[in-house]
């Protein structure tokens, strides 16, 4: 677009026939599209003037409904928000996306609040996964991953505060980064203070990099923001390799046949040796898993639910509600004790990792699950802790990507997880590069054509 072959028109009407065409899926839930076309028009008349319209010229992206977009209502998949006033400015992430040319064409599903590791609400209904629409695409940034996978849009934005990109990538066959927090800034305190971050997800390890050149940077009032740009690219000199960090029972079969074939992979693509741990080898007599539920609930809780709760609880999904619960019985004694363990539960992968290491996990625990949450037989119900394998990187905020793995026996993706210390954000994306080139996947799922 920027040199004139491609008409930036041309690609966002594409991306709205697209939408048109997949609203089964149910991943999209808001269009911009005639601000969109002109915005179009706008990007294709500078180029036609010879003014460089920035680095994602005429991009169609996708905003994830916990994302401000300035026009459009942020509903966070509730009832309590559906009829909120129209943002009046950008957040963050969308704000860069749109200085550097990208077009907002609409708006993705997400779970209520943004809680679970399914997408699903009762304002817009489930997101569904184009790999297989009986399974999920994830969450809480599902109806971005679906949306990807499908080749709906260039790009669509992801917020990870649990595991929200990394869960959805694994699941849709998608690169997803958590960058250490404080790489991208934040713009007021989020709903989980110490944990959420702006994160990435993409279909190719060059659109990962450009994406975070783009929205890296510091926000005046984030006091966690890094100043100064990240150091360079640094591969890791060695794989520490887990099932799990938490000691929350043995992986399903064909997830550690999928995760242990893989870690030989990357091993070899790396070309470093692997340490084998066990999962009581980090945090013995505790729990980092089960201390995000801790905080993220009560937060949550102090966010969202407690002065509604009692009159308007009937409007809320049941995992949002059993969630927000939760939250209003942690006691200032509990809550207080999980974050001084933050603590020493960032010190500890410190000293593991040594300022020079890779942890490698499964990104998720499980196989998948429904579009509505449920796993195998059992009813749908807010999702337990031995299902995700992606609390602690938000805990500790370090940084970390799910690259796409061997396929599932069922033709279902699989995500890898790789861990580095802190700052080491652009070793993971060289990673990302060499095993693409190793071991390059599927861009979108099968019957669905690359945008562009």
């Amino acid at each position: 677009m920027r040199s004139g072959e491609l008409r930036a028109r041309d690609l966002v009407e594409r991306s709205l026939r697209r939408i048109d065409g997949h609203r089964t899926l149910n991943a999209v839930v808001a269009e911009r599209a005639d601000e969109a076309r002109t915005e179009a028009d706008a990007v294709d008349e500078a180029v036609r003037r010879g003014i460089d319209p920035g680095p994602l010229a005429g991009l169609p992206v996708l905003a994830k409904d916990n994302d401000d977009v300035r026009g459009m209502v942020t509903t966070h998949g509730s009832r309590w928000f559906a009829g909120a006033a129209p943002a009046v400015t950008d957040g963050v992430a969308v704000g860069r996306l749109r200085a550097a040319g990208a077009i907002v064409v609409g708006k993705t599903n997400v779970p209520e609040f943004c809680i679970e590791g399914f997408t699903d609400n009762l304002v817009f209904g489930p997101t569904t996964n184009p790999w297989n629409t009986d399974r999920s695409p994830g969450g809480s940034s599902g109806g971005s991953g679906a949306a990807l996978a499908a080749g709906l849009a260039a790009i669509a934005t992801g917020t990870d505060g649990g595991g929200s990109v990394r869960i959805p990538a694994a699941f849709c066959g998608l690169l997803g980064f958590k960058p250490t927090n404080g790489v991208i800034g934040r713009r007021g305190a989020p709903d989980w203070i110490d944990f959420s971050t702006d994160g990435l997800m993409a279909t190719c390890a060059d659109d990962l990099e450009l994406l975070l050149d783009v929205l890296a940077g510091p926000v005046d009032g984030d006091p966690t923001a890094l100043p100064t740009p990240l150091p360079p690219a640094q591969r890791p000199d060695r794989l520490i390799v887990a099932d799990r960090t938490d000691d929350l029972g043995p992986l399903p079969t064909a997830v550690a046949l999928a995760f242990h074939a893989d870690v030989e992979r990357l091993a070899a693509v790396l070309d470093v040796p692997v340490e084998h741990r066990e999962p009581t080898d980090f945090f013995p007599g505790w729990s980092p898993d089960e201390d995000w539920f801790v905080l993220a609930s009560a937060e949550h809780a102090a966010r969202f639910g407690s002065a509604r709760l009692a009159s308007d609880g009937g409007d809320l999904h049941p995992s949002a509600r059993e969630f927000l619960l939760q939250g209003l019985a942690v006691t200032k004694d509990d809550y207080l004790a999980a974050r001084r363990r933050r603590f020493a539960a960032a010190a500890r992968l410190d000293e593991l990792l040594g300022g020079t290491a890779a942890l490698v996990t499964p990104t998720v625990a499980d196989v998948g699950w429904s579009p509505d949450g449920r796993r195998g037989n059992a009813p749908a119900g807010l999702l337990g802790p031995e299902v995700y394998s992606t609390a602690v990187q938000n805990v500790t905020g370090l940084p970390a990507v799910s690259l796409p793995g061997a396929l599932l026996p069922d033709g279902m993706p699989f995500g890898l997880q790789v861990t580095m210390p802190r700052w080491a954000d652009r070793g993971l994306l060289r990673i990302a590069a060499d095993w693409e080139r190793a071991f390059p996947w599927r861009r979108v799922a099968p019957g669905y054509e690359v945008l562009a």
